[in-house]
């Protein structure tokens, strides 16, 4: 699913398109600043953001620049932050606001979709002047060290670049709740009401005049750590400052262990699951299924009302259905994710259970069987995929009328686009029925919705699961690590991260992580899997709850981030109309409520924002790789096209894309995008620009279909030069790779594979991963279902190699024995609980089947597992015609002679 916030360079907003008029200001100083006006729809009046570089030749100004802010101040209070690149998180924020007649400032940083922290950075702001009057207030200030920021390690930029013509990316986002405690840089805000992506024209920005204009500057403050109480001190009139010591603590702080979990903790799973989402609960079901005790795990709250899920709007009281449930309100997350996304993820991810298929657009594809032949290793190839496919499609099947009256609802968009695509010999297909068929083919979109609500894994697989007697769900607690004994997973250690979630230690024979490919990555970091530095991080940040360092096992966790790159057009048509998704929540259409609520009927059974068509083409590039581009247009505008006529159409360059990116962790234990995996040059770049030729060609030939994004005076190839390489601007939060399934495993040289092909991470005998974390490259389209199917082949491979202790060990990159090694973790402490906590549930009431005595090692060791080395007392001997390969003097593997 695409976030709603993407922006190419010339601006792009959220739900609602704000107007912008950008202009050159001159203010009483006779300071002269490119300036973007806009309507926030916060307050009456337009709200203003100016910018003043220095020359290009001038070097040592080059890290700050003059601004000024105007903010309309509605009755219920407000605060208006500046984000100095094009997205909330990990970027510098300019927080303003004020408190009595004084402007307020001070500088934040977001790791994840939190309230952001104080920055402990160098950057400092000089106030040149200020004022406050009913209806609005306003700043201008000198901002110094503010192009480039580092917080807790994680660094970032966005240095004006010297061209003319560049444009520098910024931020805004504005709230209509006044912060706590006001007269601190500390202050407590809530989530903003409106936010969007402006551009100034670098060379609009720049004057020679800039640094006579520096000495207008006064009252200087700053980020650096003050030595007293840690908040600023009261504003003077001039915009009181951002000195602080509030420490920022580590996002995924512990709530109070109150919950009775003796249940839980008495008991040695035979499989412990990690995540509940579309990897999570299939794989649950899979493995209860055999008769073997399971316990799943969900960090997050209960979703679907099914679950016991409580959040909903107000028209929604007196039914099973919450939010999550109603397919016309899955876009809700964008403008309300508080206490659904995970707070310790520089990206949108949602920590509820049912993960991303609790959240997204669910959209539900069949795997494209080439996407399987081409991205995925022997005994993954589409052919030994089919049946995990069909398993997967019986479970939850695809509708493409989710509406119970069989009528599909404001379906115009589909006329419009699909009648183009038709008219230019594109084929129309309904696409789960013959899902290899994804070149200049057309169809409606295909989603996993049933009875007119979400549906999907929670309403499937998870009902079975939780049947069982052998079954257990607990949600509100995470999975800080896994115990290990050397390479021997024993259990995990456990915090509550709702109030009444579990802590300590449960143990297990096998753990499988599906805790998405950021969640995975940073338990698997915090167990000490992973590369060198980003070990030494985690073992700086934890002390003595890391294990020891000789049990490290350097893998390339993170390594391989992939997502689909996602590049927009918009097109208006006069037969379109734009449907408010948004105010359904709070205030919708009374027919349309009721004709849902009566029988689950009507545009509320369809998903938000009224997705219309998808489509699919190949382009061949001139380095011999097909790829894969996939279309979805949505009912909406964006990049500030001010229309209800809007179609919003979505380019995702996907399978054959040869871009990756780079997820770590951070010393406050936060996942960060450090290296994104989006194209700047080479083939991936000459993909996209084909398609999106092909298609401007392709909408030219219905007159009414008017295109107005990108604009029309500006090439493709400029246009695209200038759009943002950035999570905000270019994902599609189909993130996935970051625990590579392959043959040629990490603990060798260049090895690039963290899993093998039984799902089980290389140098641990019962440690596993099964979710979007596994995939070798991205796929044709939205992967939920593609995990889902992965998670049906990984719960048959993993229950074929039966107890932990049958299955053979391997050893730590650094070759260290591990007969005799152990790790000891303390268990967790207590913390603070999140401002609404949900408690957490447990959905089966019967005690796990109580586990037994291991069992000898094989005679025979299977493919990928290990046959020799140091130390090793497992089998010798390779199965069939496997040869036993010496990767090293720790390590022989039997692989295919």
């Amino acid at each position: 699913m695409k976030f709603p916030t993407t922006a190419a360079a010339l601006a792009a907003l959220t739900a609602t398109s704000y107007a912008q008029v950008f202009s050159t200001y001159t203010d009483d100083d006779g300071i002269v600043l490119w300036q973007n006006t806009w309507d926030s729809q916060v307050g009456a009046g337009n709200a203003q953001w100016g910018l003043a570089l220095p020359p290009a030749d001038a070097p040592d100004y080059t890290n700050e620049y003059i601004g000024r802010v105007v903010a309309p101040i509605p009755e219920s209070g407000t605060w208006l932050g500046i984000s100095h690149s094009s997205g909330m998180t990990s970027s510098l924020i300019l927080l303003t606001w004020v408190n009595d007649d004084e402007v307020m400032t001070s500088f934040r940083y977001a790791s994840g979709y939190v309230e952001p922290d104080v920055y402990k950075g160098n950057a400092s702001l000089s106030v040149i002047s200020s004022f406050v009057n009913e209806t609005h207030y306003g700043l201008t200030y000198r901002c110094e060290d503010c192009w480039a920021w580092d917080q807790d390690g994680v660094s970032g930029s966005q240095v004006p670049k010297t061209t003319s013509a560049a444009a520098q990316l910024m931020g805004w986002a504005q709230a209509t709740t006044a912060p706590t405690n006001p007269q601190g840089a500390d202050a407590g805000i809530v989530q903003h009401a409106a936010d969007g992506i402006m551009a100034a024209t670098v060379g609009s920005a720049r004057n020679t005049q800039y640094t006579e204009w520096l000495s207008l500057a006064t009252a200087t403050s700053s980020s650096s750590p003050s030595p007293t109480n840690g908040t600023a001190p009261v504003g003077t009139g001039t915009g009181g400052g951002s000195n602080t010591t509030a420490t920022a603590t580590s996002s995924a702080s512990s709530a109070a262990c109150t919950g009775d979990s003796s249940a839980i903790t008495s008991q040695t799973w035979e499989y412990i699951v990690v995540g509940s989402g579309a990897g999570g609960i299939p794989v649950a079901d899979r493995l209860s299924e055999s008769g073997a005790s399971v316990l799943l795990i969900e960090k997050g709250s209960p979703s679907s009302g099914r679950w016991n899920g409580t959040l909903k709007p107000e028209w929604l009281e007196g039914t099973n259905l919450t939010r999550f449930d109603v397919p016309g309100l899955d876009n809700q997350i964008w403008v309300d994710s508080d206490g659904i996304a995970c707070t310790d993820v520089a990206v949108m991810a949602g920590c509820v259970l049912g993960g991303g298929t609790a959240v997204n657009a669910g959209l539900w594809w069949k795997a494209n069987p080439t996407d399987l032949d081409y991205n995925f290793p022997e005994g993954w190839k589409s052919a030994d995929m089919e049946a995990a496919v069909e398993r997967t499609f019986d479970r939850i099947p695809f509708t493409d009328v989710p509406s119970q009256d069989g009528i599909i609802y404001q379906g115009q968009g589909y006329d419009v686009v699909a009648g183009a695509l038709a008219a230019s010999g594109w084929k129309n297909v309904t696409a789960d029925e013959v899902p290899a068929e994804k070149n200049l083919t057309f169809s409606r979109p295909n989603h996993m919705f049933s009875g007119g609500e979400r549906g999907g894994p929670m309403a499937t697989y998870l009902v079975s699961a939780s049947e069982r007697d052998n079954f257990k769900l607990v949600t509100g607690t995470s999975v800080a690590r896994v115990v290990r004994d050397g390479s021997t997973i024993t259990g995990v250690e456990v915090e509550a991260f709702l109030e009444d979630g579990i802590c300590g230690t449960i143990n297990a024979k096998n753990v499988i992580l599906s805790a998405g490919a950021f969640g995975t990555p940073k338990i698997l970091f915090r167990s000490g899997i992973g590369p060198q530095d980003q070990l030494e991080i985690v073992s700086k940040a934890e002390g003595d709850k890391m294990v020891n360092s000789s049990d490290w096992i350097n893998l390339p966790v993170g390594q391989n981030l992939d997502d689909h790159t996602s590049t927009d057009i918009v097109v208006t048509h006069p037969n379109i109309t734009t449907y408010d998704f948004y105010g359904a929540y709070s205030a919708p259409i009374e027919a349309d409520m009721n004709l849902y609520l009566d029988s689950r009927s009507g545009i509320l059974a369809q998903s938000a924002p009224n997705l219309v068509a998808n489509f699919w083409q190949e382009v061949e590039g001139a380095d011999g790789i097909t790829r894969q581009l996939h279309y979805t247009a949505r009912i909406e505008s964006s990049h500030d096209v001010k229309s209800n006529k809007s179609i919003s159409i979505t380019q995702y360059l996907g399978r054959g894309s040869t871009g990756r990116g780079v997820t770590t962790i951070t010393a406050a234990l936060n996942m960060v995008v450090s290296e994104v995996p989006y194209p700047s040059d080479g083939e991936d770049l000459a993909a996209i620009k084909t398609g999106i030729e092909s298609l401007l060609s392709t909408l030219s030939i219905d007159p009414q279909i008017k295109i107005a994004y990108p604009p029309t005076n500006t090439s493709l190839d400029s246009w695209l030069a200038d759009y943002p390489l950035t999570t905000s601007s270019r994902s599609a939060n189909h993130w996935m790779g970051t625990a590579k399934m392959g043959l040629d495993s990490g603990l060798v040289d260049n090895g690039t594979a963290v899993v093998d092909l039984d799902t089980r991470v290389y140098g641990t005998d019962n440690l596993f991963v099964v979710d979007a974390s596994v995939f070798p490259g991205m796929v044709t389209t939205n992967p939920s279902a593609l995990i889902v199917a992965v998670a049906e082949h990984a719960s048959e491979k993993i229950l074929a190699l039966g107890s932990a202790s049958n299955s053979n060990s391997t050893s730590p990159a650094n070759g260290t024995s591990t007969a005799t090694a152990s790790a000891s973790f303390p268990s967790a402490t207590n913390g603070t609980a999140p401002l609404t906590p949900i408690n957490f549930a447990i959905v089966s009431s019967a005690a796990p089947v109580p586990s037994g005595t291991a069992g000898a090692g094989a005679a025979v060791a299977k493919v990928n597992q290990q046959c020799g080395g140091i130390d090793f007392q497992g089998a010798t001997a390779c199965e069939g015609r496997l040869a036993c390969k010496q990767w090293n003097p720790y390590y022989y593997q039997c692989v295919s002679g």
